[in-house]
């Protein structure tokens, strides 16, 4: 009974280290390259600055991406 215990406990950590590498990759392919300011104002969104870190694009969804 103590071994399946381990076993199951073994398996959730397993799980839950695929579920976060999972997200981080995720988050990763989620992150878009750098827009132009022309494609972000056709897109809806504002060119915003940022301090120390120049300008981002922040979308009607959410979203913010950095301007070039």
């Amino acid at each position: 009974m103590r071994m399946r215990r381990v076993l199951g406990l073994a398996l959730a950590a397993a799980t839950l280290a695929g579920v976060s590498v999972a997200g981080a990759a995720g988050a990763g392919a989620a992150s878009s390259p750098n827009i132009s300011r022309d494609d972000c104002t056709a897109a809806g969104g504002q060119v915003v600055a940022r301090p120390y870190a120049g300008y981002a694009c922040t979308l009607p969804d959410g979203t913010s991406q950095a301007v070039t």
